[in-house]
Formats: structure tokens, C-alpha cells, sequence
């Protein structure tokens, strides 16, 4: 008899040992998943970690610097689509802004990339370089972020009408144009409604807006907010 009870206290002791580490599992998996969901819209809604890719924003970033973006200081991105709500404020002049690479032709080899790039005009302005002079409604900018490692200034090689070039400017089809020919000479162009126009600061290395066109703001994922890595570059982005 006396074995009998030992042998019931002990299988209920069992029974309370699997049920409380049950108990413990469900908790830290119900913990677990409330992590990872909170994580999730964390990233998708607020902040995103970014890598520089290339060395198109040399000095401001290298390659290999890491960011975090602020994704809701243009708007809360409404899932599956390319609207946003919210908007708390418009892209500037000057911000460094991380974007979807602006095509839907999946043969693109930059199609569904993330770029990184500077606003240096908003809808409505007119642009156009000069001998590597970024100029705004008629005023050459002053840039103290950019750099030119290529002394060479390169002229187009063909003649456009106004008309004829913001038009092939906007819808990217420059097949014509060559490569560097509207690197350091290019426009005037006026920036389309919805959309702005971006450079890398590292100008004659930066493959931006001169080249593919005006970016329009429903690609625009963020605002470049903090370099977090390496340690040595901390600091925030303005």
C-alpha cells in the first residue's frame, strides 16, 4: 500500500512538472511570437536598417556603413500598396532619402532594389548643370556635401529641344544619349508633380535622376535618420 501511494505522489509530481514546463513553453513562445510581431511592424511602420551599397554618397557614406531609416516621417505605408497616410512632413531639398528603384521592367538589373540618394529638387523646380554646377531656379547651389573625383567635364553630344529632353528624361529613354554625355551638362528639366529629382553626392560616380528620370515620392521607403555602424561614424543624419 505504502508503495502504491509513493508511486501515485510521484506520477502526480510528473504530471505537475510536464504541466508547469508546458505552461513555461507556451509562455515563452506567446512572449516569442509578441517579439517578433512587435519587431515586424516595427520595421515595416518606423525604422528600417539600411547597408550603403556603392560608393555613390562618398564622403557623407562609404560602402558598408549601416542606417537606420525613419519610414513614417512621410507617411504610414499602407500594407500592399504604394500609398501612405499620415504624411507628417514633404520631402526637402537636401534630405537623404532611401528609395525602390523607380521601374517595373523586372529585366531591369536594378529592378527591386533599395537606392540611397539626395534630394536636390522637388516638383515643380527647374534644374540644370553646367559644367558640373547644380543649379535651382536659375540659382547655382551651393553643396558642400559633394565631391568630384573626375576632372573631365563632358558635353553632350547631340542637340534636343527643351521639350524633347524632359521628355525623354522623364520616361528614361536615353538609349540615344550615351552615358556621361549629360553627367555634367544636363537640362533644363522642370520636376513633374508627385515626383523630385535625386544625386548621389559623389557626383561623377553616382547613377541617379540625370540617368533614370525623376523619382516619384510613392518609391521614397524613408529619411536616412541614424548611422549606427561602425561605431568610429556614429552619428545622426540632418
Amino acid at each position: 500500500m505504502l508503495f502504491g501511494a509513493g508511486l501515485g505522489y510521484w506520477r502526480g509530481r510528473d504530471k505537475e512538472r510536464r504541466e508547469k514546463l508546458l505552461h513555461d513553453n507556451l509562455e515563452w513562445a506567446d512572449t516569442g511570437f509578441s517579439a517578433i510581431l512587435l519587431a515586424s511592424l516595427v520595421m515595416f511602420f518606423i525604422i528600417q536598417a539600411f547597408k550603403i551599397p556603392s560608393g555613390s554618397m562618398r564622403m557623407t557614406f562609404v560602402e558598408g556603413d549601416h542606417l537606420f531609416v525613419n519610414k513614417f516621417i512621410y507617411g504610414v505605408p499602407v500594407p500592399f500598396t504604394n500609398k501612405k497616410f499620415f504624411k507628417f512632413k514633404k520631402v526637402k531639398s537636401g534630405e537623404i532619402v532611401i528609395f525602390r528603384f523607380p521601374s517595373k521592367d523586372k529585366t531591369n538589373p536594378h529592378y527591386g532594389k533599395d537606392f540611397i540618394k539626395r534630394v536636390v529638387a522637388v516638383e515643380g523646380q527647374i534644374v540644370e548643370i553646367k559644367n558640373k554646377v547644380l543649379i535651382v531656379d536659375g540659382v547655382e547651389q551651393e553643396e558642400p556635401f559633394k565631391q568630384h573625383k573626375d576632372s573631365r567635364i563632358y558635353n553632350p553630344s547631340f542637340k534636343l529641344d527643351p521639350k524633347d529632353f524632359q521628355e525623354r528624361w522623364e520616361t528614361a529613354n536615353f538609349s540615344s544619349m550615351g552615358g556621361n554625355d549629360i553627367r555634367d551638362n544636363f537640362g533644363p528639366v522642370v520636376i513633374p508633380s508627385g515626383r523630385i529629382m535625386v544625386m548621389g553626392d559623389n557626383r561623377d560616380r553616382s547613377f541617379d535622376s540625370r540617368y533614370w528620370g525623376p523619382l516619384p515620392l510613392s518609391a521614397i521607403k524613408g529619411k536616412a535618420l541614424l548611422l549606427y555602424w561602425p561605431l568610429r561614424r556614429f552619428r545622426m543624419i540632418h
